[in-house]
């Protein structure tokens, strides 16, 4: 009997909008997203109420509590969870993956989830120190894969502009890159999982 690989702990798809696009709010996005985006710079980049988080993340603080205590505070994995959501949801309203208005709360069209630990079971005392070393050949090939989901998203621009409709190709194709940043994520800051991340654009 073939046993399928269990699924990465940080999982992300969204939903392919198969109704006719709207032109409107597609053409006007850079400007549609300012209010949004307004709200997750103040709750993911401030700094002296955020001590210990890189972005709103809280990671060193995690880091510290795996490192000394072995355990991963259910709230600030939480937190970390529902930060990622909103900010997900604003990345792929800005990538034209949806028209609907991003909710600061509501699942909507994307569905991103991750695993809470056992972190005395699951997650290595001494691995905070050195995973964000480790994910480095990720950080590289993420770089150009982000260069090409931007020129894929300006496609995807002029082609809902003129057609109504995103190509499914440059749709999955952004989705996948969000994926793939999201498991590197949940590996080197979120710090969920000592798994290391694949080098993948699939589910």
């Amino acid at each position: 009997m073939i046993q399928s690989t269990p699924l990465y702990p940080a999982t992300l798809s969204v939903d392919f909008p198969d109704k006719p696009r709207n032109r409107v709010s597609v053409g006007f996005r850079i400007f549609v997203v300012i209010p949004i985006a307004i709200v997750l710079g103040l709750i993911g980049g401030g700094s002296a109420p955020y001590w210990g988080t890189a972005g709103g993340i809280l990671f060193f603080s995690v880091g510290l509590m795996i490192l000394f205590r072995q355990k991963y505070p259910r709230w600030w994995f939480d937190w970390n969870l529902n930060l990622t959501r909103f900010t997900t949801r604003v990345t792929a309203f800005i990538a034209l993956l949806f028209d609907e208005y991003p909710s600061t709360d509501e699942e909507q069209s994307v569905h991103l989830d991750l695993v809470y630990p056992d972190a005395k079971k699951d997650l290595g005392q001494g691995m905070p120190l050195v995973k964000w070393f480790l994910a480095i050949p990720h950080y590289f090939i993420l770089f150009f894969l982000g260069l090409a989901a931007i020129v894929c998203a300006i496609i995807s621009w002029f082609s809902i502009l003129f057609t109504g409709k995103m190509p499914k190709s440059l749709f999955d194709f952004i989705v996948g890159v969000m994926r793939w940043g999201l498991r590197v994520s949940a590996y080197a800051f979120l710090l969920i999982t000592d798994r290391y991340p694949p080098f993948s654009l699939e589910p």
